[in-house]
């Protein structure tokens, strides 16, 4: 039950941050580049495979000029 619930933050955290990431007109490559991590990392996260860790979501926040909450405001995607 864990791991679903899990892998279900992982999708909506991934889709929320597409969907800013879209809204503020950049690429995956652009955002990647200005997080220092590889396009491919970005795809991961975005599409729910991978998690960030601390450091990345901080570094994703900052970037955004967002609060890390916000990040996780999944009523707000829509």
């Amino acid at each position: 039950m864990e791991i679903l619930q899990l892998a279900t933050l992982r999708k909506k955290f991934g889709a929320r941050l597409r969907q800013i990431r879209a809204q503020r007109r950049m690429t995956q490559e652009q955002f990647a580049e200005t997080l220092e991590i590889s396009v491919d990392f970005l795809s991961l996260i975005e599409r729910g495979r991978n998690a960030p860790s601390f450091e990345t979501l901080d570094k994703i926040a900052k970037r955004l000029r967002l609060s890390v909450a916000d990040l996780f405001s999944f009523n707000a995607a829509k």
